[in-house]
């Protein structure tokens, strides 16, 4: 049985979105939360941090150590992640 790789494989955005649902409640339970702003032609991802989040000094280190780290480890296509206002 043949089947498209469009029926098979979901987008990259779809596969990020996954990570990121699955990651949100540790985000959430430090007070902030992350939203899917989009993913990039190049495959970066644009995420807008919410609530504690939002000037928080470790944020930056959450953002890289964390969800970057998190979403290229799931979805190796993944170039780079970084937070939009």
């Amino acid at each position: 049985m043949n089947s498209t790789p469009e029926a098979t494989d979901p987008s990259i955005f779809d596969r990020v979105a996954y990570v990121i649902d699955r990651i949100r409640p540790a985000v959430q339970m430090d007070g902030g939360d992350i939203e899917l702003v989009e993913v990039t032609p190049g495959n970066e991802v644009r995420v807008r941090l919410h609530g504690a989040c939002v000037g928080c000094p470790s944020s930056s280190l959450t953002l890289k150590m964390g969800i970057e780290r998190n979403l290229r480890e799931h979805v190796p296509e993944v170039a780079s992640v970084e937070a939009v206002e």
